[in-house]
């Protein structure tokens, strides 16, 4: 089997090549390998949805006068339907001839959830474009968000699904943060969670808050995870 880089991945900028067994070599080469840092820019410049770093605060100054209360990225930068719907077009025109190159069989769908628009895969064997643990799936969703930035230049918060791997997970993390937060509860102390990846970490968050709790992420990429913490 050849290796593949990210060259063999189709780009926005030219027409796509054809490549031998695109799919499963992506397990190995965009999972095993830090994609290009332009694409790191597109990933809510390093704030966790949800995180501590993405909410409003409001400070106090020395001098005893209310601090301007910070806006959240949302708030500073919220794009409209047409840009959403936009960027989910984009995204499908790439991941098309994605899987044209890697002979895939499946269909798109495209929706727009809040601020964000949503592109999912369906149909088909597409496992090997999920990869273990999701991690395929996340550089696939940052090699999507990069065709975006280039065709647009705007950066995107889109997020993509594969056969429903997200939304799986997303139920599988909820019983997790409901449990952990069930445990700080009974014992009073803190509890640390697996490293996660932001999208992960956004799902405990809410489902701790849920409980009437506060969690926080601590840790640098790709070892950050959620503190959750007593009342």
């Amino acid at each position: 089997m050849t290796d593949l880089t990210t060259e063999d991945v189709p780009d926005a900028s030219r027409e796509p090549e054809p490549a031998t067994d695109l799919a499963t070599d992506l397990a190995t080469d965009l999972a095993a390998t830090e994609v290009d840092e332009t694409v790191d820019e597109t990933v809510d410049e390093a704030v966790d949805d949800g995180d501590e770093a993405a909410t409003a605060t409001d400070t106090e100054p020395s001098d005893g006068a209310p601090a301007p209360r910070r806006r959240s990225r949302d708030e500073r930068d919220t794009p409209d339907l047409t840009t959403l719907e936009q960027e989910g077009d984009v995204a499908a025109d790439y991941l098309e001839a994605l899987l044209d190159i890697a002979d895939l069989d499946g269909d798109i769908d495209m929706d727009v959830e809040g601020t964000r628009a949503i592109v999912s895969l369906v149909g088909g064997d597409l496992s090997r474009l999920v990869g273990p643990n999701g991690v395929v799936l996340e550089a696939l969703q940052e090699l999507t968000r990069l065709a975006v930035l280039r065709e647009t230049g705007n950066r995107s918060r889109l997020m993509l699904d594969v056969d429903g791997f997200r939304a799986r997970r997303r139920d599988t993390l909820t019983q997790q943060g409901r449990e952990a937060a069930t445990k700080v509860k009974q014992t009073g102390e803190p509890v640390r969670m697996p490293p996660m990846t932001p999208f992960e970490r956004k799902v405990v968050h809410d489902a701790v808050a849920a409980e009437g709790l506060r969690s926080e992420s601590e840790g640098e990429e790709p070892h950050r995870r959620v503190v959750v913490l007593p009342a």
